[in-house]
């Protein structure tokens, strides 16, 4: 399929079907034009069409990696949490200097998608940084933090779990139990 002459078009005016059919379109582009405009359906209310520009965005199998990086700077926090989670997925390891900022980031959905992605790129160099999220005062950050622990294999995680488990929340009860399981 090839790109639509008038992507940005489709992205503001097409129909639903029109815009996916734009975006599968996308998935082996390079021109950082075009990838700027699929990173900015990261903020777009259809959670499908911002599925679609994130499989786009993994499935290219061009080096896309400085474009989606600018994406972790964005004003959008579903702009900056979902790149970091792109990064995570292309194993762009490069980028974890970068996504280690995003882990005091203002919007806890975005310390949350970063402590998860430094936990899918095992960034053992971010374990300081993922044992800072496991006392974030959002519980998905905890359990993303937590989860992050546990794929990295940071033992030292072992010594907090009894004070996680005086809290209420079952996910994070069953973390614990996977990472007695896993350390």
């Amino acid at each position: 399929m090839t790109i639509p002459e008038n992507l940005q078009d489709i992205m503001q005016k097409g129909t639903k079907e029109e815009k996916i059919a734009a975006l599968e379109s996308t998935s082996s582009i390079a021109d950082t034009r075009i990838l700027e405009t699929v990173i900015s359906i990261f903020d777009d209310s259809d959670i499908e069409l911002r599925g679609e520009a994130f499989s786009a965005l993994l499935l290219n199998n061009n080096d896309i990696s400085e474009t989606v990086l600018r994406g972790l700077k964005s004003q959008s926090k579903n702009i900056r949490g979902y790149s970091a989670l792109v990064l995570a997925n292309r194993n762009e390891r490069k980028a974890i200097p970068e996504i280690i900022q995003l882990t005091e980031d203002e919007s806890a959905m975005v310390r949350s998608c970063a402590v998860g992605a430094l936990g899918f790129l095992r960034a053992s160099e971010a374990k300081s940084v993922i044992q800072k999220c496991i006392d974030d005062p959002n519980i998905e950050v905890k359990k993303s933090a937590i989860k992050s622990a546990i794929d990295i294999k940071d033992k030292s995680l072992l010594s907090k779990l009894d004070f996680l488990l005086q809290g209420t929340d079952p996910d994070i009860g069953k973390l614990i139990a996977l990472a007695r399981n896993n350390l």
